[in-house]
């Protein structure tokens, strides 16, 4: 049975996401049943991207405040902190990932990130699907891939890359509190945020976690493109 826990702010999330093989079956249904849009650039136009979903074991590592009660085995995604010390996007959220290597594919450039920033060895044999190809104010061209890990010992961090590693529950994605939007600086293009424990998340990192909870976890066919970033993400 599910169990739901509750947050200072009255707003609830489901627990019952578990790192389990029945998990593993229904994130691949909704992924094979979703039809992805790819967003087609001009060649040299863009610099194209691609960052990993990873699907984890808890652990209790997620190592941040007001994640709630959570079980070991419980369902999570690996995020990141980028390092200080980056020329961009310093200190902020990020999945795993990076840019597309001349002869690379997103799948191909988003294994490699695992292995670089976190130290996860995965194979092609760990895809689970593709979400939406999301174009950043910053000129990325962004691929997110889904994997699953399953149950993953310690994982190590890329001091040059990354100044600290989140395992971030699925629960936190079911927040009945998330997304939050806000309007933008462009007029009807409003601003995402996801909530994780006491603080929030923007997109992009936002847009691809927001949709991997409607599309790989609740089954829906929810579009994320028209979602805008808040200024400091922009550069």
């Amino acid at each position: 049975m599910n169990r739901s826990i509750s947050y200072k702010n009255g707003t609830k999330a489901d627990t019952g996401w578990p790192c389990s093989r029945s998990f593993r079956e229904q994130l691949q249904g909704n992924l094979d049943s979703f039809t992805r849009c790819e967003v087609k650039q001009p060649p040299g136009s863009m610099r194209f991207a691609a960052v990993a979903v990873t699907v984890i074991d808890f652990r209790h590592q997620g190592n941040l405040a007001g994640l709630g009660e959570q079980r070991d085995d419980s369902a999570a995604l690996i995020l990141t902190r980028r390092s200080p010390m980056l020329r961009s996007h310093a200190g902020q959220w990020a999945l795993p990932g990076g840019r597309i290597d001349p002869e690379e594919s997103p799948v191909e450039t988003a294994l490699r990130e695992l292995r670089e920033e976190v130290g996860l060895h995965l194979t092609r044999d760990n895809l689970m699907g593709l979400l939406d190809d999301y174009v950043t104010r910053s000129g990325f061209h962004i691929t997110p891939v889904v994997f699953w890990g399953g149950t993953v010992g310690k994982l190590q961090k890329n001091d040059g890359e990354v100044a600290s590693i989140h395992r971030i529950p699925c629960s936190e994605l079911a927040r009945q509190d998330a997304p939050l939007l806000e309007n933008g600086v462009v007029p009807g293009r409003q601003v995402l945020y996801m909530p994780v424990g006491n603080t929030v998340i923007a997109a992009p990192t936002a847009a691809v976690l927001f949709q991997f909870r409607e599309v790989a976890m609740f089954g829906k066919s929810s579009r994320v493109a028209h979602y805008d970033q808040p200024y400091f993400a922009w550069k």
